[in-house]
């Protein structure tokens, strides 16, 4: 055995490892998809607000039709089910902690510094886990009370409030702020001093609308109340064009990729080989290198490149890192990547150097063809598919198992620079970069093993969990699937380049929009 493939057999182990327990640890670590769905939810409750100069019957009907019957009642459902998932969390979390620090029970002489090293560092992550579900929690409750009195449900808001007044010494502003909501409809009524303060600080959107309301009628305030009121029309508009945005645009697409996805299924059965989606299903890749190669590419290039030599090389720059500069983390995720694409392409170049020339059919980019169909098409057939996965993963993962951290970043940016950066990351770089690695090498090398059929579903697989986050994975799963699909049928690289590139930013327009009606 030569040292060359005794380091490559180490690294691959090493890899397996470090990939686990990263995976492992965003068991912990919440998902964004909940707290982006509560965002629609919030701009469906400023929209609502809206009203048209005259009476329109027509609009009453198209409001429902858009925003539903009645989307107080629906957001109080969705905020009370958050809940829940954040209370069940946090008892996990608990468990988890209580389990780890059980020996130090049995064993009164020891403290904590004496744990075992992963031990100690399992603990801590846990407990900041457990603050971040705990804040998460308390925050939902303060919303979820407000719905509750809007609903006429004066008491369980004032019981749901209560348990946020409880916490007062791990998060005192809002529990002040619960006061407050606790005094504005109680019954007996109580304006607390600071109480505009107190909401504006700790609530936006509807919730604070609502309750500014609550608290100018009872000071008889009837000019702030009219300002606010146009104040409020005026964001709902504002809601009303993102939510066409983010809910009918996608919506959309997704009808039209139903449609398109019922046909190309009844057309497989009824014409087989001669449909459309039995296009070079069966068509195999002469692949003239064996799978040391694919390790040495995906070990020695991905894993080496984006798990260890890119993040020693930024900390050994003598670079400032200003702690919530999104700026400089939005810099930081593009030259990263620019990096670590750089490193696995040379690594991919120079490992099958010596097979070179190789066959037409390996990285194919054609300007002609049926490219941009197939791209259209399987970004309108993802929708729906993904969609349907998503929601199964979510009663999987009940709100954790994490999220790729460029979706919080993405949704907490308010930096039109900054957002640049990150489309260009998501839009641009990671389709290029991705589809030549998973779709244009990796896909094509396992049909030297395997059906094409099967190289789809391990690629897939692989492209999920090279994501790192646990909740991401069925969902990726399915989207890679998707990708793996519309390439082998078109055989261009451009095809699901162009397909990858409408889904991030699809998904990048929608975090941008959910976040900005956030602030």
């Amino acid at each position: 055995m030569t040292i060359k493939r005794i380091i490559l057999i180490l690294l691959t182990v090493l890899a397996i490892l470090t990939s686990g327990s990263r995976l492992y640890e965003t068991l912990q670590e919440p998902q964004y998809q909940s707290r982006l769905e509560l965002y629609q939810t919030d701009i469906v409750l400023e929209a609502a607000a809206w009203k048209p100069e005259e009476d329109d019957k027509n609009y009453q009907g198209a409001q429902n039709a858009i925003l539903g019957a009645n989307p107080t009642e629906s957001a109080a459902e969705q905020y009370s089910e958050a809940r829940q998932k954040a209370k069940t969390a946090i008892e996990t979390t608990k468990q988890r902690i209580e389990k780890l620090r059980q020996p130090i029970a049995q064993q009164p002489n020891q403290v904590d510094s004496k744990l075992a090293p992963q031990k100690e560092l399992d603990l801590k992550v846990l407990l900041k886990s457990l603050d971040e579900q705990q804040k998460l929690l308390t925050e939902l409750e303060l919303r979820l009370g407000v719905l509750q009195a809007e609903l006429s449900k004066t008491d369980l808001a004032l019981a749901t409030w209560e348990q946020v007044e409880q916490r007062k010494l791990t998060f005192p502003d809002m529990s002040q702020t619960a006061r407050v909501l606790s005094g504005l409809w109680g019954n007996s009524k109580q304006l607390l001093p600071n109480a505009s303060e107190s909401i504006q600080s700790q609530l936006n959107g509807w919730f604070k609308m609502r309750a500014l309301t609550q608290l100018y009628t009872l000071q008889e305030r009837s000019d702030a109340l009219k300002a606010l009121e146009v104040l409020q029309q005026q964001q709902a508009e504002k809601a009303l064009l993102q939510l066409s945005i983010v809910g009918v645009v996608p919506n959309l697409a997704g009808l039209i990729g139903f449609v398109t996805l019922i046909f190309l299924l009844v057309q497989r059965l009824l014409k087989g080989k001669d449909s459309i989606l039995a296009t070079n299903s069966t068509l195999a890749w002469t692949t003239p290198w064996n799978a040391e190669t694919i390790l040495q590419v995906f070990v020695g290039g991905f894993f080496f490149m984006g798990q260890i030599l890119v993040p020693l090389f930024f900390s050994l720059l003598p670079l400032p890192r200003p702690a919530g500069n999104i700026r400089f983390q939005a810099v930081y995720v593009l030259i990263s990547y620019i990096l670590l694409a750089a490193g696995s392409i040379s690594v991919l170049y120079f490992s099958i150097k010596p097979f070179l020339p190789l066959n037409d059919d390996w990285f194919r980019f054609r300007l002609g063809g049926k490219w941009i169909l197939w791209g259209l098409g399987g970004y309108c057939v993802a929708i729906p598919i993904v969609l349907f996965v998503s929601l199964v993963n979510q009663q999987i993962w009940q709100g954790q198992g994490g999220s790729n951290p460029l979706l919080q970043l993405a949704l907490e940016a308010k930096d039109s620079a900054a957002l640049g950066i990150f489309f260009t990351t998501a839009a641009i770089a990671a389709p290029l970069f991705e589809e030549f690695l998973f779709r244009g090498f990796l896909l094509p090398s396992l049909t030297r093993y395997m059906p094409v059929w099967a190289s789809i579903m391990v690629s897939s697989f692989i492209f999920a969990a090279a994501h790192l986050s646990l909740s991401e994975i069925l969902p990726l799963t399915s989207l890679g699937i998707i990708l793996g699909i519309v390439y082998t049928r078109s055989r261009n690289l451009l095809a699901p380049m162009m397909l990858h590139s409408l889904w991030n930013s699809g998904t990048l327009l929608t975090l941008f929009v959910l976040g900005s009606s956030n602030s």
